[in-house]
């Protein structure tokens, strides 16, 4: 059946099932944490909602993978300008994407 409909089974190089693992919770605690919790009633609202999630889980939530330290912590980027509770506009732009 496999076969004759052309499906290519592959456990390695692109399309494996690694490939999400890394990316899976960050998305999973973005949803739970901040866009199931709000209503946003605008894009725009939503947009902002998000930027300070991003921040917030970048610079002040403690993650267990590193140690109980945030990912600013952890990759020396403490001190670096403060975006005021939002992302930098090139970060959301890239998200965007």
């Amino acid at each position: 059946m496999v076969r004759d409909a052309e499906v290519r089974i592959s456990m390695d190089g692109r399309g494996r099932w690694m490939d999400n693992v890394f990316i899976e919770p960050p998305w999973r605690s973005l949803k739970y944490e901040c866009v199931y919790l709000h209503a946003f009633e605008t894009g725009s609202e939503l947009w902002n909602g998000l930027a300070r999630w991003i921040t917030y889980y970048n610079t002040q939530r403690p993650h267990s993978g590193l140690a109980g330290q945030t990912p600013a912590e952890a990759y020396g980027r403490i001190g670096e300008t403060d975006h005021g509770g939002h992302a930098p506009h090139d970060l959301m732009t890239k998200l965007a994407a």
